[in-house]
């Protein structure tokens, strides 16, 4: 793992020369297509990323497919069924083992936002702890709470989990609650929050500001989440997002990450609300 790591490094150092001098192969010349696919949370800046990167280099056309989740599009790019996964979580051994190769790229806070109509602007731990306990929750307007929730091996729902031993066992309770409101896909979860009146849930300030979600976004704790809080420690809930490649990974999709690591992409990112995470 150490060596694949090193030649991550080494070739995304090398694209990064090439792309800021403005020289690659000539087979790099050629018109391809690059299909990108993961995490909801990082398709938005996924997308902005790839107009930059079609306008500097003509003749590409970066596909960015709809919400795979990170697991569907490491299982993608692993059969080559995409050139480029998108994902909010490290590899487990068995993809490490078929040949993923993960680099950390960026972070960005996981935020709890509302329905745009709650009149809120922070939310505190024993607030969530008491909202995922109590199935009647309401806000302090006397209308009723209503969680939306994601899959139980969801990273949004470990993230969670891990925010107190009393958050973990509320959201225990409210997984195994009948009837509560389930999302499958960021996007999904972001659509129901903003559509369904009282609701809460999370989400990452990069899919929200850069597909300008409508959604009432809380401080935690009474810390405001931004790349800033979340570089200097003082907003604890932060989720990593990393680019995956495969064996067979084109020389397009190892030029697209060099792009993203750029000074142009770096841009891009920040602006999209993420931390850029430095090579090491």
């Amino acid at each position: 793992m150490a060596l694949e790591l090193r030649h991550w490094f080494l070739v995304v150092v090398i694209w990064t020369l090439l792309a800021a001098c403005g020289i690659f192969p000539a087979t790099a010349l050629a018109e391809a297509v690059v299909k990108i696919g993961g995490t909801g949370s990082a398709m938005g800046a996924m997308k902005q990323l790839a107009v930059e990167y079609e306008k500097s280099y003509p003749g590409t056309n970066i596909q960015v497919l709809p919400s795979l989740g990170s697991s569907g599009g490491i299982k993608a790019v692993l059969g080559n069924g995409i050139d480029l996964a998108v994902a909010s979580r490290p590899l487990t051994k068995s993809e490490q083992q078929q040949g993923a190769v993960a680099m950390e790229y960026a972070k960005s806070p996981f935020v709890f936002v509302t329905n745009p109509k709650i009149k809120k602007n922070d939310i505190s731990v024993r607030e969530l702890e008491a909202f995922y306990n109590n199935a009647t929750s309401n806000w302090p307007d006397g209308s009723r709470i209503r969680l939306i929730l994601r899959p139980e091996n969801d990273s949004d729902t470990r993230l969670l989990s891990s925010i107190s031993p009393t958050m973990e066992q509320a959201v225990k309770a409210a997984l195994s609650r009948p009837g509560m409101i389930m999302a499958i896909t960021d996007q999904e979860s972001s659509e129901a929050i903003a559509r369904i009146p009282g609701a809460l849930g999370g989400a990452t300030l990069t899919e929200i500001i850069s597909e300008k979600l409508p959604l009432n976004v809380l401080s935690f704790n009474g810390v405001q989440p931004s790349t800033k809080t979340i570089s200097d420690g003082t907003y604890p809930l932060v989720k990593s997002l990393y680019l995956v490649t495969a064996p067979n990974s084109s020389a397009e999709a190892w030029k697209f990450i060099a792009f993203v690591r750029s000074l142009t992409g770096r841009k891009i990112l920040t602006k999209t609300g993420n931390l850029v995470v430095e090579l090491k």
